[in-house]
C-alpha cells in the first residue's frame, strides 16, 4: 500500500509542480473528487446512449487507425479491448523512473475528471487503485511519436489487464504477479476504456515536467558559476544594475539576483570601459532562458488538465477530435532547447576568457607563475565539445514528416524526442558548470582572492574535490566529482538558502527531486 503522508484531491484542474513532485515521489496519495466522478458518469451516459442507439463510436465499437471502418459486434468488444491494449504494448529501451509513471497516471485520472472522455468510472478507479497500492507499471521510453503516447500509455494499460511488467514493493515483476501480490484482479475494460487508457500524452507531459524541473536546476547552478567567473574576471556590476532599470522583467529579475548574490563579495573591478559580451550580457542570456523555461512550465501545467483524447464528449455529443497533437507544449520545449544552447555558448565563452588569461593579470592556461605545466588549456576543448553537443540538440525536429495508419495519421509532434534531447542537454550543462567553477577557482587562487556569499559555496565545492593546480595531473575524476556535487539536492538547497530566486524556485518546486536514484535503478 502507498504510505504517503498527504493526499491531493484531483478535480480536473491543473496539477502544479509542487504536487507533481510529491505524487511522483510517492509522498502524496491521490483521490478523485466526487464532483469530478460525477462528470465521468455523465460523460459515460452520453457514450452508452450513443452505442445503444447504434452510433459507431471510434475505438469503442470500431477499430482504430487504419481499421477505423471496422465495426465490432457486441460479442467481440471484450476481445477487441483486450487486444487493443496488448497491441500497444510495444515500447522498448530503458524504463522511465517510477516518478514519471505515477504522475502520468495522475494526469490521466485528472483529465478524465473533466467529463470530456467517456471512459467508465471503473477505469478511473483502476488507475486510482494502482496508485493507492503503489503498483507502478514499467514503461519503456521508446514508443511514441508525440500524437498520443499509445506505445507508452499502452504499457500502463497492459498492467491494468494483467499484462506487461510493474514495480511493486521495490521489485520489478510480471504484472500478473504484481496484481496477485497486491490482492488485485485484472480489469475487464468496457467499451471506450482501452483507447482511453492509452490514447493520451500523459507520459510525455509527466516526463516533460520532470525534465524541465531538472533543467531549471541546472540553469540555476550555471548562473551561479557564471557569478563566480565574473568575480574572477574582475567584471563590472554596472550592466546588472542597468538591466534592472531597462531590461525585460525576467532580465531585470536575473540582474537583481546577480547584484544581490554578489553583494557580500567586494571584488576588484578590472574593466576598462566595458567587459566582453559573455560577461556583460549574462543577465540578458539567462533572463531569456528563464523566461522560456517558465513559459514551457506554465504550458505543461495547463496540459495536466486538458483532455487530449479522441473522441471527446462535449455538449452532450461525441465529437471526433485532433487534441492528441501536443504541438503547443512541443514548440515551447524546442524553444527551451534553443535557449539551453545560448546558455552553453555564454558559459563556454567565459571559460575561454578565463583560460586565455590577459584579464585581471591572469596567466595563459591559468598556469601559476614559475610552474612547469600545460595547465587548463586542454580543458577548454572539453568545454567546447560540450557546447557543441548542446547546440547539436537544439535544432527543431517537430516539423519532420511522418505518415502512418494508411495515410490517416499524418501529423506528429515528436514530443518524447524533444524531451529526450532537452534531458541530454541538461546533463551536458551540469558538466559545463563544473568546468567553469573549476577554472574560476584556479583563477581566484592565482589572484589571491577569497570569494564570499554564493560564490564561496561554489568555491568550497571545487576545492573539496580539486586542489589548486601547480603541476599537471589527471582531471577527469575531479571534474565529475564537482559536477556530481553541484547537481546534488543538498547543493541546490544551499544555493536556494543563500541566493533564492523565488519566482523560479517556487513555481518549479525546486529542492529534493521527485525520484531517488534507487527508483531509477529499479525501473
Amino acid at each position: 500500500m502507498n504510505t504517503a503522508s498527504a493526499t491531493v484531491e484531483l478535480n480536473g484542474q491543473p496539477i502544479g509542480f509542487s504536487k507533481m513532485v510529491e505524487i511522483g515521489a510517492g509522498r502524496m496519495s491521490v483521490r478523485a473528487s466526487g464532483e469530478g466522478m460525477g462528470r465521468v458518469v455523465a460523460a459515460r451516459e452520453v457514450l452508452e446512449a450513443a452505442i445503444a442507439a447504434g452510433q459507431p463510436v471510434y475505438g469503442a465499437t470500431t477499430g482504430v487507425g487504419a481499421m477505423k471502418d471496422v465495426e465490432w459486434s457486441a460479442d467481440a468488444i471484450n476481445a477487441f479491448n483486450l487486444g487493443l491494449v496488448r497491441a500497444h504494448h510495444f515500447g522498448t529501451g530503458p524504463a522511465f523512473p517510477t516518478s514519471v509513471v505515477r504522475n502520468a497516471m495522475a494526469i490521466r485520472i485528472n483529465t478524465a475528471l473533466t467529463g470530456h472522455v467517456g471512459c467508465s468510472p471503473e477505469l478511473v478507479g483502476a488507475f486510482l487503485t494502482l496508485l493507492e497500492h503503489d503498483l507502478i507499471p514499467v514503461v519503456r521510453k521508446t514508443g511514441s511519436i508525440g500524437c498520443g503516447d499509445i506505445g507508452l500509455m499502452g504499457q500502463i494499460g497492459a498492467v491494468l489487464v494483467g499484462d506487461g511488467e510493474a514495480v511493486y514493493r521495490g521489485r520489478r515483476m510480471q504484472a500478473s504477479e504484481a496484481l496477485a501480490a497486491a490482492g488485485l484482479k485484472p480489469l475487464t475494460m468496457a467499451p471506450r476504456d482501452a483507447l482511453a487508457a492509452l490514447g493520451v500524452n500523459a507520459v510525455s507531459f509527466a516526463n516533460a515536467a520532470e525534465t524541465l524541473r531538472h533543467a531549471v536546476t541546472s540553469i540555476r547552478v550555471l548562473l551561479a558559476t557564471g557569478l563566480l567567473a565574473c568575480g574572477a574576471l574582475g567584471a563590472s556590476r554596472a550592466p546588472w544594475e542597468a538591466v534592472t532599470a531597462v531590461g525585460t522583467p525576467r532580465e531585470a529579475q536575473t540582474g537583481a539576483w546577480l547584484l544581490e548574490a554578489a553583494k557580500p563579495w567586494d571584488w576588484s573591478i578590472t574593466t576598462h570601459i566595458q567587459d566582453p559580451l559573455s560577461v556583460r550580457m549574462i543577465a540578458q542570456v539567462f533572463g531569456a532562458v528563464f523566461e522560456s523555461l517558465m513559459a514551457s512550465g506554465f504550458r505543461i501545467v495547463s496540459a495536466t488538465a486538458r483532455p487530449d483524447d479522441n473522441p471527446v464528449i462535449a455538449g452532450g455529443k461525441i465529437l471526433t477530435s485532433g487534441g492528441s497533437l501536443p504541438l503547443d507544449v512541443t514548440l515551447l520545449l524546442e524553444s527551451s532547447a534553443l535557449c539551453m544552447a545560448h546558455a552553453a555558448r555564454n558559459t563556454f565563452n567565459r571559460c575561454v576568457l578565463l583560460g586565455n588569461g590577459m584579464r585581471a593579470d591572469l596567466p595563459v592556461n591559468l598556469v601559476p607563475k614559475g610552474a612547469i605545466a600545460t595547465g587548463f588549456g586542454p580543458m577548454i576543448k572539453l568545454a567546447g565539445e560540450i557546447f557543441s553537443r548542446v547546440l547539436s540538440m537544439s535544432n527543431p525536429v517537430s516539423a519532420q514528416s511522418l505518415v502512418v495508419a494508411g495515410g490517416l495519421e499524418d501529423e506528429a509532434a515528436f514530443l518524447p524526442l524533444v524531451i529526450d534531447r532537452l534531458d541530454r542537454q541538461m546533463e551536458a550543462l551540469k558538466r559545463l558548470a563544473a568546468i567553469e567553477a573549476m577554472l574560476a577557482a584556479q583563477a581566484l587562487d592565482i589572484l589571491g582572492m577569497a570569494p564570499e556569499g554564493t560564490a564561496a559555496e561554489l568555491y568550497r565545492v571545487v576545492r573539496k574535490h580539486a586542489a589548486f593546480l601547480t603541476v599537471d595531473r589527471a582531471l577527469s575524476c575531479e571534474i565529475e566529482a564537482i559536477e556530481m556535487e553541484l547537481a546534488s539536492e543538498a547543493f541546490m538547497r544551499r544555493l536556494m538558502d543563500v541566493a533564492p530566486l523565488p519566482a523560479v524556485d517556487d513555481f518549479f518546486a525546486l529542492g529534493p527531486t521527485a525520484a531517488s536514484s534507487t527508483e531509477r535503478k529499479v525501473a
